[in-house]
């Protein structure tokens, strides 16, 4: 007859949040707040993302010129700070940002555009691009921010709380805020919307009302949470 474990002895605790293979590719979440990636190769992630690992690998954070000049040009001219790092070599890596809950996507010859703020880890074979959205520049300290990722393979996300996904039809746009907005699909191009006479502005951070407004075929993803100014740098 078997005997069974105390009620929350260390031999129990250990067996409930022990790690587990789940077999689900490169990225595989342990749980919603922490990412499993099986590595092979190299990923690229958000500095400081790493929480643990196994085996031989090696962490370096990216060189200036390491995605081209035209990306460092816009570093310094936007100051904006998507800074990376990469995991090199054989083993699991281990990631996090500050207990945010982690969604996996993967692109089949895609492309999805996120916030800085909450790109997590991409696969080497995603290519990415900083985008600026001009016309927000001075309504929202620093602007509007994000990255353009596409191509195929496996890329990691973060929001705070429970992402809500919002279709976007050419008969129904979709209007957010965007201290609240944390992606949406490659083919959507938003437009940035001003009206100073609704009485309850949206977004902090502004000093007017701001919202972004989505027009066409796709999705939105919101979070039922504001990141102030889009503050995106890492380092």
């Amino acid at each position: 007859m078997m005997t069974a474990m105390p009620k929350y002895s260390i031999e129990e605790f250990v067996k409930n949040t022990g790690q587990k293979d789940l077999g689900e590719g490169k990225f595989e979440l342990e749980h919603d707040r922490m990412l499993e990636v099986n590595l092979d190769g190299l990923i690229w992630m958000k500095m400081g993302a790493m929480v643990a690992y196994l085996g031989d690998v090696k962490f370096t954070r990216e060189g200036m010129l390491e995605h081209g000049l035209g990306k460092l040009v816009k570093k310094a001219v936007t100051g904006e700070g998507v800074t990376l790092s990469k995991a090199e070599g054989r083993g699991k890596v281990y990631l996090a940002d500050g207990g945010k809950k982690i969604s996996i996507l993967n692109l089949d010859n895609e492309s999805i555009y996120v916030n800085g703020n909450d790109l997590l880890a991409f696969e080497e074979s995603i290519n990415w691009d900083i985008r600026i959205m001009k016309k927000v520049a001075g309504m929202i300290a620093g602007g509007l921010f994000n990255v353009k990722l596409e191509g195929t393979g496996m890329v990691a996300i973060t929001t705070h709380y429970d992402p809500l996904t919002l279709k976007v039809s050419h008969d129904m746009p979709v209007y957010t805020d965007p201290n609240a907005t944390v992606a949406w699909s490659g083919k959507l191009k938003p437009d940035i919307r001003t009206d100073v006479s609704l009485k309850t502005f949206v977004g902090r951070s502004s000093g007017e009302s701001i919202q972004m407004a989505f027009r066409g075929e796709g999705f939105v993803v919101v979070q039922p949470y504001e990141e102030l100014a889009y503050a995106m740098n890492t380092a």
